[in-house]
């Protein structure tokens, strides 16, 4: 299990508003991105729509998909490309790897969120941040990283909060101001960015080597012979099975996508009733952020003693394994998957097995900047839907090449992310 729950008092990790170490910092990303992570090219359309975002005076909101790691300094030179540095939203665990990362982070305009609670601090700098328009502000809607390529998940409210905060006080300001400025000109818009990535090596041989160790670790022999998506498949069902019978004390039958829904169930449920007095509402993600923050408290305070701790971090530990679940759409990999599509699924597998996953290249990324969606200091009355974030995800959708849900499905009003 990553370590992206922290058992201590939450600190505030604030942005550095200077710009020379963030423009260094940004000429170094391209190197690092096909070094470390085997992405050789990038290919950006539609740049103007930021360049002239900027120009206007607006203070610009960047809203990404994130189904990589890499996708924070990918959008950090984007912004490059452009001739501005971002400040970026990020999740307060990457913070506490290690001094050396919390400094570097913040030298390229990253500041924390708190995933386990409502982050005022971070919301109000996130707001602040927007409200000056000096610089880009890049939010990731999702919250998680998902690695999959082709399918949005639910998208957290925050995005359009910060961005309509920003808009009041803009509106306040120019209302109260005798003399015009440019910092009190301008309009709040929100930029959905589109990440695509691309593999271009031997799409086979990646696969087999992943799945030779992943069957080697279940103890079997390596079926090169089979089948590419039948060997996934395979694996994925019997990982699958292996869950079941943890839980369960059996593995069940049927078909893949309500075997995972009730597998979901069993293990979120009882720590709901537990924890909560009732079942949870939302999607997995939403569901396990309120057990977190009901479960932390008292670890973070030191009011219990070291065997309640140990059974609250298995409980931890159940809702980061129910998370990871739930990012395996069943029929990801089902009729003709892209080769991108596979290596996703593999990828995963292997990340939840061993929490590593190995660099397979070349890759290349096509970034696509949205059309800005000009945002209100208030929201319509008596809708269920929050325009700004139905035009975000929609537009992600487009750019994507994603078909745009019947039902636009979106999360709890804090914004996070795990990278």
């Amino acid at each position: 299990m990553h370590s992206v729950v922290i058992d201590q008092p939450y600190q505030f990790v604030p942005p550095y508003h200077g710009r020379l170490w963030p423009s260094a910092l940004q000429r170094l990303i391209r190197r690092q991105l096909r070094r470390e992570y085997g992405i050789e090219s990038l290919h950006f359309e539609n740049l103007d729509r930021l360049r002239d975002s900027m120009s206007a005076g607006h203070s610009v909101l960047l809203a990404p998909n994130h189904c990589r790691p890499t996708d924070p300094a990918i959008v950090n030179e984007l912004c490059r490309q452009v001739g501005v540095v971002p400040f970026t939203m990020a999740s307060w665990h990457i913070f506490m790897q290690s001094k050396w990362q919390r400094f570097l982070l913040r030298r390229l305009g990253a500041f924390s969120v708190y995933r386990e609670g409502l982050d005022r601090q971070s919301l109000q700098a996130a707001i602040d941040i927007l409200q000056a328009g000096k610089r880009p502000l890049v939010v990731f809607p999702e919250g998680v990283i998902t690695r999959t390529n082709d399918r949005l998940i639910a998208m957290m409210e925050g995005v359009s909060f910060i961005a309509r905060s920003a808009a009041k006080k803009r509106a306040a300001k120019k209302d109260s101001s005798t003399n015009q400025t440019s910092s009190s000109g301008g309009k709040v818009v929100v930029h959905p960015i589109a990440i695509r990535y691309h593999f271009h090596g031997d799409i086979e041989e990646a696969i087999h080597q992943t799945l030779d160790q992943i069957e080697q670790r279940l103890s079997w022999q390596p079926r090169r012979d089979a089948d590419i998506r039948d060997r996934i498949r395979r694996v994925g069902e019997t990982l699958l099975g292996l869950k079941e019978m943890e839980y369960f004390g059996e593995v069940h039958q049927g078909e893949i996508a309500p075997r995972v829904a009730n597998l979901l169930d069993g293990i979120l449920l009882p720590l709901e009733r537990e924890w909560l007095g009732e079942p949870g509402e939302g999607n997995v993600v939403a569901r396990v952020k309120r057990l977190r923050t009901e479960i932390l408290q008292d670890m973070i305070n030191g009011d219990i003693d070291e065997t309640e701790r140990s059974r609250r971090w298995r409980h931890l530990a159940d809702m980061y394994i129910a998370q990871q679940i739930s990012h395996y759409p069943p029929d990801y990999i089902r009729s003709d998957p892209t080769p991108e599509r596979l290596l996703e699924t593999i990828e995963r597998f292997e990340e939840d097995l061993t929490d590593q996953c190995r660099i397979h290249r070349p890759m290349s990324a096509t970034i696509q900047v949205g059309e800005a969606i000009e945002v209100s200091p208030k929201r319509t009355r008596g809708s269920d839907e929050d325009p700004v974030m139905t035009a975000v995800n929609r537009q992600m959708h487009e750019m994507l090449e994603i078909e745009f849900p019947a039902a636009v499905e979106v999360n709890m009003p804090m914004a996070n992310s795990d990278g």
